[in-house]
C-alpha cells in the first residue's frame, strides 16, 4: 500500500523489467511510505503497472543502477529515503524496523544486512563478490560491515550532501564510502533474503557480478 499524502519516508525502486515481481513489492510497501518505481528503460510494462497500484513513477533515460537510484533520491520529498531492489529478494514491509534507528537518531545510515532464506536466494559468486568489497570497504574507511546490501535507510538532506556521483553499479557502495567519510554513525539490521522473482541483470550471473565489482573498485579507489 502506498501512501501519497506527505508521506514518513520516500522508497526508491530502481526498474528495469520487473513486471512480475512489482506487484508483490508494491503491495508490501508499508503504510506511511510512498513507492518511487524508477524505470530505467522497461520493455515489459514495468511503469504501467507500478502507475496502476499507485507509485509515483520517473522515467530515468541514462541505463545504469547508480542513474537510477539518483534519480529517485532527486523526486523524493520525505524527510527519509530508502533504497531497495523490486525484485521480491526483500521485503518493504522491514522499513520501519531497519529505518528505525535512523528515525530515534542513533544512526545515519542503516544497512540491511542479507540473511537467505533458502540456498537460491544467493548465489555463491554474488556472496564472494560481496565478502571481497566488505574487506576492502574495511580497509578503506575502517567500517566493520558484513554486507552492502541494496536496502538502507537515511535521511534525505545529508543524502543530497553527500554528492554522489556514481551512476553505475558503485552507487551503494559511493553512498556508504562517502557517508564514512563525512563521519556518519552507519549500522547494520538484519532482514530475510529471498530468491528473486524473474532474470537477474546484475548478481544473477558472473558477468553482472564481475561488472559491479568492478564499479565498485574503481569507487574505491
Amino acid at each position: 500500500m502506498t501512501n501519497h499524502s506527505s508521506p514518513q519516508g520516500d522508497l526508491v525502486l530502481p526498474c528495469l523489467n520487473e513486471a512480475e515481481a512489482l506487484p508483490w513489492v508494491l503491495d508490501r510497501v508499508p503504510e506511511g511510505w510512498r513507492a518511487i518505481v524508477v524505470d530505467n528503460g522497461s520493455t515489459d510494462g514495468s511503469a504501467e503497472i507500478a502507475e496502476r497500484r499507485g507509485a509515483h513513477v520517473v522515467f530515468e533515460p541514462r541505463r545504469g543502477f547508480g542513474a537510477a537510484c539518483h534519480a529517485g533520491l532527486l523526486a523524493a520529498t520525505a524527510e527519509l529515503v530508502a533504497f531497495c531492489d523490486c525484485d521480491a529478494t526483500l521485503d518493504p514491509g522491514e522499513l520501519p524496523r531497519v529505518a528505525a534507528p535512523v528515525v530515534a537518531g542513533d544512526a545515519d545510515l542503516v544497512l540491511a544486512r542479507r540473511r537467505p532464506t533458502d540456498r537460491g536466494a544467493w548465489p555463491l559468486h554474488a556472496r564472494v563478490g560481496n565478502q571481497a568489497l566488505s574487506r576492502l570497504l574495511r580497509r578503506r574507511t575502517g567500517l566493520r560491515l558484513r554486507d552492502l546490501g541494496p536496502m538502507r535507510v537515511a535521511r534525505r538532506s545529508a543524502l543530497l550532501a553527500l554528492d554522489l556521483t556514481d551512476r553505475r553499479s558503485g552507487y551503494p557502495l559511493q553512498m556508504v564510502v562517502n557517508a564514512a567519510d563525512a563521519g556518519w554513525r552507519v549500522v547494520e539490521t538484519e532482514v530475510p533474503y529471498r530468491p528473486r522473482v524473474g532474470a537477474s541483470k546484475v548478481t544473477g550471473t558472473w558477468r553482472g557480478t564481475w561488472h559491479a565489482v568492478h564499479d565498485m573498485r574503481e569507487v574505491l579507489k
